[in-house]
């Protein structure tokens, strides 16, 4: 429908603004987020932007958030794409299977919500390849937890499509998508001048002192203007000694008002409308007349109509704002709707979770059926991805329970299920609707474990490792070993975000010596690395490569094994580890746990200085932690990034992204946040030839009084903390922390431990045992920027020692090394050291793949190694032609015409 002019009066700069990003459809797509205050005016401009997208000759998809629909998954993005369901059959089998899951075409379960979002993604790329597409959605506050998910993935990929998504959400309320995550157009209020027009034009008689508060009273609300100006006409004035409400507030009373004048007949009617989860004038109409003394007709719904409070066509009714729905729920007494939703349930169809979901909105009292029911709907929910949904219909479920038990269990399983949700308002509810059902240490032990399971518990430190190895010790004692595990997990990783202690540490081992499970279980080794990484180092380090060969493909038990490897320093296996479960993730669609694997392969590489694979990594891996809201994930990511930056010579770079990492990590002292972040600050002032900044930063890591000292991290910077310390002439305050190292390193054979202290031992040596040490360091190092490192400060001691024919040796060697890491500042350290010994070198020539942003250096590796298009979309969660966008963009950076030319800039590696 064309929006009339009232509804667009005064908007000429917004309805610009959407004009002309329409009109550049054909060629680049994107998103819009449309938010304001309710009866601001979204409504009108998503409507007019359908319609010029229309004229236009493209196509228009529609969904609208409905509040009474939020607890059918995926409800709003069968509306979005169903039109395209013919095109379901050409997408790639696993993207096939988990849309026709999704939308209902198939009963089997959802692999994962993201692999439907990339489904999604590529059906309405295919549908766009015909004709652009605007995807408009209205109330995007009230889709369904699933579509929003889906939703929110969309507009950030938009980019390279000839799709503009055009969402439209009401100020104040949670969503996933927020005008961080996409270009925002915010709805103020009209102008006065345009406000009064507006008002005169539906209002031409109204009297001077009316007027003038209704003015005062809309504040530039155009449906203020428009909807009161209809109910204060002819009167002199509006109570002007009446208490202050909301605007939403008074518009609802207007409605109110208006449907006080209709028959009672249409009231019935309007009143099933407005509790109706589907917007079907027959299903209305045919249960509307349930409770009537003749059938309802169109004749009854014409009041409402002229009234405008909806509007009806093509067999359906639909309200003419929210706060109409709204106005009509809350004027009818509690009886009269539970009675509208009993007469719905009676129409539905019997085991339907739309009948169970109406015949729970009619019962106050607790039914042990019917909450059973809704337990059997959530599971189904749940099953089909719709994470949120299910938690909504559990706590209903727990609602109607009439056995304590019951209750608690349910409230207990809504919560552990809205930790997927990732939405810290959700899972606060849940909890504090359980606290007072919570009889037993064991079931408000297991409140506090579910609280700390957004952000590893960072968000509250009030459940520490001492409850959950409590817990730990009650279930085993029940038998629930699987729940134990995830528990003592749990609890683990609090050793690892924060500082518990040495005695809790201890205690989480013997917890996981006491389970039964064998030694290279990878759960149980990812605890033991976590709670112990220098005390259980050995016996992690022992079982690693047996538990990685017997994972046979389990992409999370991969995960854990690369993620322990890290914590007890073995950074190549880590690398490796990690990067052979990112495969199995990305299939089936486990960004969350994909994000934490890229971050475990990121932090390795950078710690080895492998920048042309680790910088995509990184910058994916920092990226998806966002996306799926794991904040404090997010924070070592761009810590990481900070990095490589830093290992680049991008000083500037370096700084601005570890302070970054430092402002999400500082409130909640999140340790590893912090100690990486001061690493990149320590390498980025070291390459900047700033030691003693760097030095003071490194320093801090050792300080356990420091937020920034994490046990296990702190061991793998010793070769940047020594060549700080040397460089600033005061080795003083280094030489406890390497006794401290030395004693470590007695109880694990960490492989970046004992390279850090064969390097500190060289270095800080004197003369007579230096060159012995620099021999050891070298031979036992395998790791290129380790052995360049080495090779630079014995250079630089054979330099000091008049030794300059050997010293030019290992200074050139280092400098190669230096050059082929593509790590700058130190390649630039090493020829001024030969300078220095007599030699000039050339400088090193810019790569040309340092020209790339980290996502063209990812997808034009991916290019070299042959892939197409369409399979590094579907690794990436890119549409293909946002992947050729990005390659077109990547040949001329690289001074190449074709996608054959790639492998002689990213050759093959053995």
């Amino acid at each position: 429908m064309r929006p009339t002019a009232d509804a667009l009066f005064g908007r000429e700069t917004e309805t610009a603004f959407l004009h002309d990003r329409i009109d550049v459809l054909s060629r680049q797509g994107g998103a819009v987020l449309v938010h304001g205050e309710p009866g601001i005016g979204k409504t009108a401009l998503l409507e007019e932007a359908a319609r010029h997208t229309a004229l236009r000759r493209s196509r228009v998809l529609t969904t609208v958030g409905v509040e009474s629909e939020m607890l059918l998954p995926f409800s709003g993005l069968h509306q979005l794409i169903f039109p395209f369901r013919s095109l379901i059959d050409d997408l790639p089998e696993t993207e096939r299977d988990a849309l026709r899951a999704a939308l209902g075409i198939t009963d089997a379960p959802v692999p994962d919500l993201y692999l439907v979002a990339l489904a999604s993604l590529n059906l309405l790329a295919r549908a766009a390849a015909g004709a652009p597409l605007l995807l408009v959605v209205d109330d995007v506050h009230w889709i369904d937890g699933a579509s929003a998910e889906v939703i929110s993935f969309l507009a950030r990929r938009l980019e390279s499509e000839p799709i503009l998504l055009l969402a439209a959400m009401r100020d104040g309320y949670p969503t996933r998508l927020t005008p961080a995550d996409v270009p925002d157009l915010a709805v103020g209020p009209l102008s006065a001048e345009a406000s009064a027009l507006l008002l005169d034009r539906r209002a031409p008689g109204l009297a001077r002192v009316a007027r003038q508060q209704l003015l005062r009273e809309a504040a530039g609300n155009p449906l203020a203007l428009t909807e009161l100006a209809t109910d204060t006409s002819g009167r002199e004035s509006i109570s002007p000694d009446a208490p202050w409400t909301p605007m939403s507030r008074r518009l609802q009373d207007a409605f109110t008002a208006r449907l006080r004048t209709l028959p009672d007949a249409t009231r019935h009617i309007l009143l099933t409308a407005a509790c109706d989860d589907s917007p079907s004038l027959t299903e209305i109409m045919r249960v509307a007349s349930l409770d009537l003394a003749a059938p309802a007709t169109a004749a009854d719904l014409a009041p409402a109509v002229c009234a405008r409070l909806i509007e009806v066509s093509d067999d359906a009714v639909r309200f003419r704002h929210p706060l109409m729905r709204s106005a009509i729920r809350q004027a009818a007494p509690a009886a009269r709707r539970r009675e509208a939703h009993a007469a719905l349930a009676r129409c539905l169809p019997a085991g339907s979770d739309r009948r169970t979901w109406h015949e729970a909105a009619a019962t106050v009292q607790p039914d042990a059926r019917l909450a059973d029911r809704l337990e059997a709907s959530a599971d189904r929910a749940y099953r089909r991805g719709g994470a949120a949904d299910s938690v909504f219909a559990l706590e209903q479920a727990a609602r109607l329970s009439s056995e304590p038990g019951l209750r608690i269990e349910r409230l207990l399983k809504a919560a552990d299920q809205a930790v997927d949700t990732g939405q810290q308002h959700l899972l606060t509810r849940l909890l504090d609707a359980a606290t007072p059902w919570a009889t037993t240490p064991q079931q408000r032990a297991r409140i506090q474990w579910i609280k700390g399971g957004l952000e590893d518990g960072m968000r509250d430190a009030s459940e520490g490792t001492a409850l959950l190895t409590r817990l730990v010790r009650t279930v085993m004692a029940e038998g629930d070993h699987d729940l134990a595990v995830r528990i003592l997990w749990s609890a683990a990783l609090r050793c690892f975000w924060s500082e518990p202690g040495d005695a809790a540490r201890r205690d989480i081992v013997a917890l996981a010596d006491a389970l039964p499970f064998p030694d290279d279980d990878p759960r149980i080794l990812a605890i033991l690395a976590y709670a112990q990484p220098v005390t259980s180092g050995r016996r992690v380090l022992t079982q690693l490569r047996r538990a990685a060969g017997q994972t046979a493909g389990d992409a999370q038990a991969d995960r854990l094994v690369g993620s322990a490897a890290v914590l007890v320093g073995d950074f190549e296996l880590a690398e490796e580890l990690s990067e052979v479960s990112v495969p199995g993730l990305r299939a089936h669609g486990r960004l969350g746990l994909l994000a934490r694997a890229l971050g475990a392969q990121a932090w390795s590489g950078a710690q080895l200085a492998r920048l042309n694979s680790t910088i995509p990594v990184a910058e994916e891996a920092s990226r998806l932690a966002r996306e799926t809201g794991q904040t404090y994930l997010y924070g070592i990511n761009v810590a990481t990034e900070a990095r490589t930056a830093a290992l680049q010579g991008r000083y500037d770079s370096a700084m601005e992204l570890a302070a970054r990492a430092e402002r999400i990590g500082l409130p909640v002292a999140a340790r590893p946040v912090l100690a990486t972040a001061q690493i990149a600050r320590g390498v980025a002032a070291m390459g900047a030839g700033r030691y003693d900044e760097a030095y003071a930063h490194l320093l801090r890591m050792h300080d356990p009084a420091d937020p920034a000292h994490q046990p296990a991290l702190r061991c793998y910077a010793l070769i940047e903390l020594v060549d700080a310390a040397v460089h600033s002439g005061d080795t003083r305050p280094v030489r406890p922390v390497i006794e401290e190292m030395e004693a470590a390193a007695r109880r694990t054979p960490s492989p970046a431990l004992h390279s850090g202290l064969r390097y500190a031992r060289a270095v800080l040596a004197d003369d007579a045992e230096a060159e012995g040490l620099f021999a050891a360091a070298l031979d036992g190092c395998d790791w290129p920027f380790d052995r360049a490192r080495v090779r630079l400060a014995h250079g630089q001691w054979l330099r000091r020692q008049r030794r300059v024919t050997d010293a030019r040796a290992q200074l050139r060697a280092a400098r190669d090394a230096f050059d082929a890491l593509g790590t700058v500042p130190w390649g630039e350290r090493a020829r001024r050291e030969l300078l220095a010994s007599g030699e000039t070198s050339r400088r090193r020539e810019p790569d040309a793949r340092d020209r790339l942003t980290p996502q063209e250096l990812q997808i034009a590796q991916m290019a070299a190694e042959g892939l197409t298009n369409r399979e590094i979309g579907q690794r990436l969660y890119l549409s293909h032609r946002t992947v050729s966008t990005h390659l077109h963009r990547v040949f001329p950076k690289l001074g190449i015409t074709s996608r054959a030319e790639l492998t002689s800039v990213f050759p093959p590696t053995e």
